[in-house]
């Protein structure tokens, strides 16, 4: 494993000496889009390193906000908005958009209530998903009632989501090609929901 590692870096490093100018700007001043630049140049030489199908995994931290939900969340949201503009647009500048998906992922929303130092680790979350082939402008689910003694709220705050991490796996999966026998590998739970593809990519 560690051979082959070495190995792909070299490719990398190899390819990337010959790749296309991306003139797309991405903002200074951003980790995350100083990933996706990288993950952009690495698009732009698939076709020299024989790859058909590329999943790529950055991330953004910050988000364990507390007693600082309202000072940090929208710094952090303007950073996650500007990068994934700027992918989207060299995409478009390589001509890969409608064959580009970029989703965002959480293991944990926030809670409704004080812990005494701010929100706590919640469960539900909103996402965003981007890219030329996305059935876009629009919400999939239906947005929880923000207070506290509902249906959804499973104690604390804690709001139930509406979708699963199954489902939402499952549309991309399709997407990429897995059949329907793969994504049961894939998704073990989707056989407990009745809307397995939610219909967001085209």
């Amino acid at each position: 494993m560690t051979t082959r590692s070495i190995s792909a870096t070299a490719d990398l490093s190899t390819a990337l000496t010959g790749a296309p100018a991306i003139t797309t700007v991405f903002p200074t001043g951003n980790p995350l889009a100083d990933q996706l630049r990288m993950l952009a140049r690495t698009i732009a030489v698939r076709q020299t390193l024989g790859m058909k199908r590329q999943v790529f995994f950055v991330s953004q931290g910050g988000y364990d906000t507390h007693d600082f939900q309202l000072r940090d969340r929208p710094t952090l949201h303007t950073a996650l908005a500007s990068a994934l503009a700027a992918l989207y647009q060299a995409t478009v500048e390589l001509g890969v958009a409608d064959k580009v998906t970029t989703f965002t992922a959480s293991d944990f929303g926030r809670t409704l209530t004080s812990n005494g130092d701010g929100s706590d680790h919640g469960w539900g979350a909103h996402h965003v998903v981007l890219g030329g082939a996305v059935r876009g402008g629009g919400i999939y689910g239906t947005f929880p009632q923000i207070r506290l003694g509902t249906n959804e709220d499973v104690g604390s705050g804690r709001l139930l989501p509406g979708i699963t991490v199954d489902q939402c796996a499952a549309t991309l999966g399709r997407w990429m090609g897995a059949s329907d026998t793969a994504l049961a590998t894939i998704s073990p739970n989707l056989s407990n929901f009745t809307l397995k593809d939610l219909g967001f990519l085209a």
